[in-house]
């Protein structure tokens, strides 16, 4: 197990992170967090190499992917860099992609009930303005659990206001600050209910912020 304890604030600089081999030849893995069985619990970049494929299968309690570069692909259709996929619980698949991809995935998360299939591609999507230099696109809602893409625009620095629900950040592009340090593209955040990071976001930053969803872990 790595880590699990959502009681935990959780920093990682994945693009200094070592790839590691999957289940499938050509697809290669770096691990955030995951349980000690292949089909439990995990939050991962995955990259597949052009031609790649994953045999059929499907995803106790959920898969939610955002593709990062490349092409991701399966029965449904391509889906290019900016798109956001979430398949529920029943759903089965053989993914692959054709020219290479890198995706972040997280599976084995939804709450029960939570049975919405999405895919969104944020670069053709209208993000809705919330202040100056300030706006988001909510990708999925499911009671108090809320995915959005977060972007800065305008001003040299922003304040992304506190959730004490806790959060996961993935930065997609730019670059964010806390107290603790400095965040650029790659870097994946976890923050554990009841904290109040005081974070600062610069100008040309994409964030993907996840909230509401670490109580349901517990």
């Amino acid at each position: 197990m790595l880590n699990l304890d959502f009681n935990q604030r959780i920093i990682i600089d994945t693009t200094k992170m070592q790839w590691e081999a999957s289940p499938a030849v050509g697809v290669k893995r770096k691990r955030l967090a995951f349980d000690a069985v292949e089909s439990g619990h995990a939050t991962s970049i995955v990259e597949f190499e052009a031609g790649s494929s994953f045999r059929r299968h499907e995803h106790p309690r959920g898969e939610e992917i955002l593709v990062l570069s490349g092409v991701f692909s399966d029965e449904l259709g391509d889906y290019h860099a900016g798109t956001y996929i979430r398949n529920p619980e029943g759903f089965t698949h053989a993914p692959f992609s054709q020219e290479g991809c890198e995706i972040l995935v997280k599976l084995h998360q939804f709450q029960a009930n939570d049975k919405a299939q999405v895919r969104v591609d944020y670069k053709v999507s209208a993000f809705t303005p919330v202040s100056d230099g300030f706006s988001m696109l909510t990708l999925h809602r499911f009671e108090a659990e809320h995915t959005a893409l977060v972007r800065y625009s305008d001003s040299d620095k922003n304040i992304l206001p506190p959730s004490l629900a806790g959060e996961e950040i993935y930065v997609i592009s730019g670059e964010l600050c806390d107290e603790f340090g400095q965040y650029s593209e790659g870097c994946w955040l976890r923050s554990p209910q009841l904290s109040e990071p005081l974070i600062m976001v610069k100008t040309g930053t994409l964030l993907l912020v996840k909230r509401g969803h670490l109580s349901a872990h517990h």
